[in-house]
Order: structure tokens, then sequence, then C-alpha cells
């Protein structure tokens, strides 16, 4: 089995685009600044880290960063069979799961992070990891406080997030080695969130769920509400409106995962974060992070280093995808035409990056690969979806 899992706020950094603006991937960027009406570029590539500490701001960018890097593996052929995102990565995870289309989630997230915003300015907060303290212990920590602090995230055992009032969460750092914590940190976001001093949110937050349509997903998603494996459409606004305000329970999560003992954990967008709470909690487990262009060379390495991915792990229509092979997917919906040249060379031609394997429409659909063709999927004159394979290539190296 793999898994693909999503991170959250903090994960943010300046120019984190840079790296992918030449990846056939980066379109999506232009797609969702169309849907959501800003310059999404622009924050990608030239924001500064006061900028991107906004949630308005950190929020799209980093769910955005996800999406890009989703693409590039499912470009690859590669999906997962559970997902999970943390806090904010649970909205990445329903379109990595199918519940969600991109674009609705685009507007979605746009509308959360807005509404968080909002609220983060009606009554400011921060949040801070506590490492080196038991549950029990950063609790007692939290009483001991007074008002205004909260568990906000169970990240893993030794780091919990809390979340309150500044003078609150000031006062919990003063008093950490007081009760035997070795480090408190910082997190760079704009307010308590999963605590009540976000729940002026909800609202608005309701509002945007109850006009995004879900879809019952083939693919569960691990809420961060519950710890639970759901696919259903009908239970995600629930989920997600409780989500605002309730503690991530990503510990718990985690344990889901360990149980199914998957054969490898993506991490898919920025950061890093989440890839080392899985490396530190569950050594037994691969888990890899896919922030960057490079990281997709890795992935291909670490699931050859798995053993043939066609015993563990399968990709759309029960196709079976071999670490030597590729499929080109199709980018956007539309009706297929295959490349002429190459339906009459027919299998063994040759593929070179960039090259055209046919149109949907009039946009050419071109392969981010070198290889031979070995057939093509799609037929000609069939109607395809985004992310559907078009043709299957052997690599150029085998």
């Amino acid at each position: 089995m793999i898994c693909f899992v999503f991170p959250g706020q903090g994960s943010q950094r300046e120019k984190m685009g840079e790296a992918w603006t030449d990846h056939p991937s980066w379109e999506l960027v232009e797609e969702a600044s169309q849907v959501a009406n800003r310059d999404l570029e622009r924050l990608l590539l030239h924001a500064d880290s006061s900028e991107l500490s906004m949630t308005r701001n950190t929020q799209i960018s980093t769910f955005l960063m996800s999406m890009v890097a989703l693409d590039s593996i499912e470009r690859l052929g590669i999906s997962p069979q559970l997902c999970a995102g943390h806090s904010l990565g649970e909205y990445s995870a329903l379109v990595g799961a199918g519940a969600m289309t991109f674009d609705a989630a685009v507007k979605l997230v746009a509308e959360r992070g807005e509404a968080m915003q909002l609220a983060a300015e009606e009554n400011p907060g921060a949040m801070a990891a506590v490492l080196g303290g038991s549950d029990e212990t950063i609790t007692e920590l939290c009483a001991a406080t007074g008002e205004g602090i909260y568990i906000a995230n169970y990240n893993s055992d030794g780091q919990t997030v809390v979340a309150g009032t500044i003078d609150a969460v000031d006062k919990l750092m003063s008093m950490a080695k007081d009760f035997g914590i070795k480090r408190v940190i910082r997190i760079p976001v704009g307010g308590g969130f999963h605590t009540p001093l976000i729940k002026s949110a909800q609202p608005r937050l309701k509002k945007a769920l109850g006009a995004t349509r879900f879809y019952d997903s083939d693919i569960s998603v691990v809420s961060n509400v519950d710890a639970k494996e759901h696919s259903r459409a009908s239970e995600w606004p629930s989920l997600l409106l409780q989500q605002l305000c309730s503690p991530v329970l990503w510990k718990q999560s985690m344990e889901v995962f360990k149980k199914i003992s998957p054969k490898l954990i993506i991490e898919v967008g920025p950061g890093g974060v989440l890839t080392g709470l899985f490396k530190r909690s569950m050594p037994e487990i691969s888990a890899i992070s896919v922030s960057k262009p490079e990281d997709l060379e890795i992935l291909i390495e670490q699931v050859a280093d798995q053993g043939p991915l066609h015993e563990w792990a399968t990709y759309h229509h029960g196709e079976r995808f071999y670490s030597s092979e590729r499929l080109v997917v199709a980018d956007c919906a539309g009706v297929f035409i295959p490349d002429p040249d190459l339906m009459m060379t027919g299998p063994g031609a040759k593929v070179v990056v960039g090259q055209s394997v046919g149109t949907i429409g009039s946009k050419a659909v071109r392969s981010p690969f070198a290889g031979k063709l070995q057939g093509m999927i799609a037929l000609d004159g069939e109607r395809v979806t985004k992310g559907q394979p078009i043709a299957w290539l052997q690599s150029e190296e085998n």
C-alpha cells in the first residue's frame, strides 16, 4: 500500500515555487490564480516571510504547492490507497483522494484562509510546538498557565502544539522548563488555530462548505477530528467545520497508518515536517517528502528499492506500474486525438521530453519524460478526464 500525506500551515517558505516553474505541473498555478482571482504565482515566487505568514496567503500558497507536487507524482502514474492531511493539508488530501475537485478546493481554501485571517485579527493568537513532554505533562502545563491556552495539535510522542492568546503562549513558554519541557518553538502562523479563538470563522466556512460539492471516494482520508477513515461525501462538511476549532489528532492518525503498515508514505508538498514525524515515530515504515522536482527521482529510486510496484500498488483503471515504465496522463479534460506519427510508427516509437503524444481539444499532451512507446491507453476520439493515463512508455534507460 502507498499513502499520501499533505502538510499544513507552517510549512511555507519564501520562493517555494521557484524549483517548479519549468515543470509541466506549474500550469496549475495559472489555473488556480484564475479560480481565486489572485496572482498566486507572485505569492509563490516573490512574497517575503512576513507576507506568507498571513493566513489568507499561507493557506492558499501551501495548498497550491501541494497540488503542484501531487500533479507531478500523478504524472508518473503513482496513486495512493489512503490519504491524510495535517489541518489545512486535509483539504489537499481530499483532492488527492478524489473527494473534491481542484477548482472547488481552491475556492474553499481561499474562503477558509480569509475567514481565519479575519477571526485571527478579531482575536489575536499564537501557536508554539512543545518538545519533550507527555500529553499529561503538557495538559498540566496548560492548566498552570491559566486561561487562553489550549492543545491544538497532538503531533507525536514528544511533540505537541499549543495555541492561544499571545500573552498565554508567552507565559507557557516562560514556564515550560519548570515542567521538564526541553524546548518550545514559536510556529510562523498568524493566529491561535484549532482553538475557540478562531470560532468566529465558522459561519463563513460553513457557508463555503455548503456551496462545495464533495464526492464519495474509493480512497479513504483519515480525518483530523477523529483519526478515522472516511470516504463518504456527506461526512466532510461536518468534519471540516469541526476541524476548525478542534485539536488535530495527528499522532492518533499515524497509528492508523502503523496498523496497515504501508510500503511507502509520501509527503506531498512543501517542507518535510510530516516525513520527519513518521521517521521518528515509525522508523520501520519508509517515508519520503516530495517538495521539489528533484525529489521525483528520489521517489522513483525509493519505489525501486521496495521491489516491483505492481506487487503492492496500483494506479488508474487497475493498470500496473513498474519503476522502469512511465505514464503520460491528461492534464485537462476533453476529447483525445493521438499523434498520427506515433500511431503510424506504433510500439517502439521514440518519445523525447516535451514531445506531444496527441491533443485534447487544441491543447497538446506532452510527455514529461523520454522513452519508447509501448502503446496508447486512451483511444482515438475518447473523452478523457484530467489525470487519466494517455500513453504508456518504457523509460529510455531500459
